[in-house]
């Protein structure tokens, strides 16, 4: 066997058969070529993810849309009335009322928009439920939003999305079942105030059946306080079965119906905005959506057929 540079050339030419040894002469003290390895085919220590700024993956959204669709189309047999209002470009801020111990509106409504129209749907979620262990980051993933003036006004104006808002809040999923239906106050139209400077429309819509799929008989108010939250639901689920009743919904018939779009003749991005024209638009809007309530109930034929 040979001993240094011979055995350096031996070897270079063992491993690398492609290289050109013929001008390395027996004994020579020059370095050996060594070809350059391939680059990788993806830089080493990087993450490739598809969450976006506001943590939203759709991956992950794909794969909910899966798992829900057969509630959506077989459990809540959901109908849309006015889904041409929904812009196919643009930003829009949606406006929906709320309801059900834990409410199944919002997953209904984005899941339709993002199915049928192929624009995905941010939902503008509070604090509290955000900052729950797993749920949040789960809803974060499912395009929930911390609801904040500045998030709304760059998801609108900013990127020209569609989001979706709830301005009743808990107020409208913890009512009693014997308020259903009754609209609660669009808290003190920040919703409006924040169209206005995006420059986008407001699209109302009305949902007809989450009130029946988890109804509140009563609540447990110290329940509540020791977990430090809004309320604390009793629902007819759980009496039907037991603790498992938080998770499973009633077959209620959903309806969904659209409401043509409301402009504001203002100029946007102003740094304030007249209050009681933000109160008045916000009561119009409130208004809009209760009569289409009151007027899919007086239609409707069966809380479980429509």
């Amino acid at each position: 066997m040979t001993d240094g540079p011979d055995r350096a050339v031996e070897i270079a030419a063992a491993t690398h058969p492609d290289l050109d040894l013929t001008e390395v002469e027996p004994g020579s003290r020059e370095l050996v070529p060594l070809a350059k390895p391939p680059p990788p085919s993806k830089p080493l220590g990087i993450r490739r993810s598809d969450v976006d700024r506001w943590g939203r993956s759709e991956h992950f959204r794909e794969l909910t849309r899966k798992l829900y669709d057969p509630i959506y189309t077989r459990w809540f047999r959901v109908e849309w009335e006015g889904f041409d209002h929904l812009p196919e470009t643009g930003g829009a801020l949606l406006v929906a009322n709320h309801a059900g111990a834990i409410p199944p509106d919002a997953p209904s409504i984005m899941h339709g928009i993002e199915k049928d129209l192929g624009r995905p749907v941010y939902g503008l979620a509070e604090n509290l439920f955000r900052e729950m262990p797993v749920i949040g980051t789960l809803w974060a993933r499912s395009g929930g939003v911390a609801a904040h003036p500045d998030n709304a006004y760059r998801l609108l104006h900013d990127e020209e999305q569609l989001v979706l808002v709830f301005p009743e809040g808990t107020k409208g999923t913890g009512k009693h079942f014997s308020e259903r239906y009754k609209l609660r106050r669009f808290g003190r139209g920040g919703f409006v105030e924040i169209a206005m400077r995006a420059g986008v429309p407001v699209i109302p819509i009305a949902v007809m059946g989450a009130e029946e799929a988890m109804p509140i008989l009563f609540k447990n108010n110290r329940l509540a306080k020791a977990m430090n939250i809004p309320y604390f639901p009793i629902t007819a689920n759980m009496l039907m079965f037991g603790p498992l009743g938080l998770a499973m919904y009633l077959p209620a018939k959903f309806r969904i119906r659209v409401l043509p779009p409301v402009y504001f003749d203002v100029p946007p991005n102003q740094e304030r905005y007249s209050r009681s024209r933000v109160m008045e638009e916000s009561e119009r809007i409130r208004r809009m959506v209760q009569d289409a309530l009151y007027d899919m109930l007086r239609i409707r034929r069966s809380v479980w057929f429509g």
